[in-house]
């Protein structure tokens, strides 16, 4: 049996899961830049401003200090705070829009169980009309 695979793709691409995905990640990197200039624009120098003016960058914990033949050999856990910061800050703000949009977040269902949910309602349907019809 010959399989097409041209269409068969086609029919992948073109399918709304993949477009919706397709433009949550454009959308998901853009979003990422904004907050990480947001990050490391705006709260980054503020929380090293309240700390002493330590810039988090340069934070790091030496392992081998440089030597003329040697460069430096350094654990940069500045970086790593400034990214984790970074994280929080967009998982804040998905949170956030995810109540502005009106949904509780315990309460966003997945389209399986979206789908469970509508089947049930259906055969609940289908009863009533069933012993309603009985009893006529």
């Amino acid at each position: 049996m010959k399989r097409n695979i041209f269409k068969e793709f086609k029919d992948f691409l073109t399918r709304g899961n993949v477009v919706d995905l397709a433009i949550g990640v454009i959308i998901g990197g853009a979003f990422t830049g904004v907050i990480t200039s947001v990050v490391n624009d705006i709260f980054m120098p503020l929380i090293s401003m309240l700390i002493g003016k330590i810039h988090f960058s340069n934070l790091k914990w030496v392992l081998s200090p440089a030597t003329t033949t040697q460069p430096e050999i350094a654990v940069m856990y500045g970086n790593f705070i400034g990214t984790a910061i970074n994280f929080f800050v967009i998982a804040l703000c998905i949170f956030l829009f995810i109540i502005l949009i009106g949904q509780n977040p315990e309460k966003v269902k997945t389209k399986d169980e979206a789908q469970k949910e509508q089947g049930q309602k259906t055969n609940e349907l289908l009863e009533e009309i069933r012993d309603a019809l009985k009893n006529k």
